[in-house]
């Protein structure tokens, strides 16, 4: 079974590789940048997730025997083509924000330098990655902020596919969600699992008695019994009985959760059960955390919303080339002028412009070279955004397993509270902060 990643791409920019390998472009120094114009569903912040995720994958971009075979039965190339990409490893390197990072419309999230043969292949892996992932954490970073202080628990791997389920539980840890159901995310990322049981338990027994009974047999009085299966005045009421005042939660996976919530912890605190904690599902997203904000609710699990972006599964970011040399060794600047979709050319700088501790702008310094770009004399304090990822082909490791997840995470967390009050509201807007673009100096 292969391990390479080198077929997670569009036909298309090998055929470009094969057409430029024949003109003599393909050993053009180029910048390819991955950003996005827009924050999709009118959100006022964007969150970057994914990039240690597209590191290990890069580590993994060979074409070996299989690939080839594959290409080459195709008639995807030609033979000088498959020679070429035998020998293939990126030997450019990647600038990019942290993973955890905010972005809005037009930061150069990722900054490409090499030959064209070596960046323009990269082009669907990075997108698959970083719009996957980013969009997954923008919603679970709504979602954390609307939550407060209540944890919040990942758990949407069954509404996903097999591996988008995995890189959704990890982009939710980065945004702020404090554990995930998937046991695989758990051993590949190092983030904390939980889950105790679901209605099939209690169908399985003769009555709720005996699988709330079985369950603290095994699990303990701290455990949580979900009492929504039948009726939940009733499973409250037994769960008690059952275990004790002692019982460490209950969880609700259905009904109007703001009026029974309410009821569920009036029931809880006449039974002696002060201490319980009242865990809420049953499809919750952004919105229906804000409304439970003043209900005795402790913690939230979510699934389908987050995984899916919250209803925009897609980050909207595109892969485009912003600047080449031309035949005599010249740096030009190279943009799209189509409409609505236009891009600007020249190599980018990022800055973060504060103001006591709080963000004011996205500036973002243009030049054609590869010149090293200071900050701009116009926000003197602006934090620089731009970390260095790959280097001449070395990938720096720091941002990659369980190391890397929980750095995005603190780092998320940490740069979450430059944002202006602003960027807190749920509804549609336009970005917390203006993108603002000077020249380089």
């Amino acid at each position: 079974m292969t391990t390479s990643t080198a077929l997670y791409t569009d036909r298309y920019e090998l055929t470009m590789l094969a057409a430029a390998l024949r003109d003599g472009t393909a050993s053009r120094p180029c910048v390819f940048e991955l950003f996005s114009r827009r924050l999709s569903g009118g959100r006022r912040f964007g969150v970057v997730a994914g990039t240690g995720r597209l590191l290990a994958l890069l580590r993994d971009f060979r074409f070996g025997e299989e690939e080839l075979r594959f290409l080459r039965d195709g008639d995807v190339v030609d033979a000088a083509t498959l020679a070429f990409l035998e020998g293939y490893r990126f030997g450019g390197t990647i600038r990019g924000y942290r993973e955890g990072e905010l972005y809005f419309p037009g930061s150069p999230i990722l900054t490409v330098e090499g030959t064209f043969a070596d960046a323009v292949v990269l082009e669907t892996l990075a997108l698959s990655v970083l719009n996957h992932d980013s969009a997954v954490a923008t919603a679970a970073s709504r979602m954390s902020i609307a939550a407060g202080e209540r944890p919040l628990a990942e758990m949407g791997s069954r509404r996903a596919a097999e591996h988008s389920a995995i890189a959704a539980a990890r982009a939710a840890y980065i945004a702020g969600f404090g554990a995930t159901s998937n046991l695989e995310a758990g051993r590949r990322w190092g983030i904390p699992t939980m889950g105790t049981a679901a209605h099939s338990w209690t169908l399985l027994h003769d009555d709720e008695e005996s699988a709330f009974r079985s369950q603290i047999d095994a699990l303990g009085t701290d455990t949580t019994l979900l009492v929504d299966t039948y009726d939940i005045r009733a499973g409250v009421d037994l769960a008690i009985r059952v275990a004790g005042t002692s019982l460490g939660g209950v969880r609700i996976d259905s009904g109007d959760l703001p009026i029974v919530a309410a009821e569920v912890r009036a029931q809880l605190d006449e039974l002696g059960a002060t201490g319980t904690r009242i865990t809420v599902t049953s499809d919750l997203d952004e919105y229906a955390i804000a409304a439970l904000a003043a209900s005795p609710v402790d913690a939230y699990g979510v699934g389908t919303s987050v995984v899916t972006g919250s209803g925009y599964p897609t980050a909207s970011m595109v892969y485009k080339l912003v600047a080449r040399q031309d035949a005599a060794g010249s740096w030009v600047p190279v943009a799209k002028a189509s409409a609505d979709k236009a891009s600007k050319g020249g190599r980018k700088a990022a800055f973060r412009a504060l103001a006591d501790g709080t963000a004011t702008a996205e500036t973002i310094a243009v030049s054609a070279g590869f010149d090293e770009v200071d900050v701009p004399a116009e926000h003197p304090d602006a934090r620089p955004l731009q970390v260095v990822l790959v280097e001449r082909g070395d990938i720096d490791t720091s941002f990659e397993g369980t190391q890397g997840t929980a750095s995005a995470r603190a780092h998320h967390l940490r740069v979450r509270e430059e944002l202006p009050i602003r960027a807190l509201a749920l509804s549609k807007s336009d970005p917390a902060i203006p993108t603002l673009w000077v020249d380089a100096v």
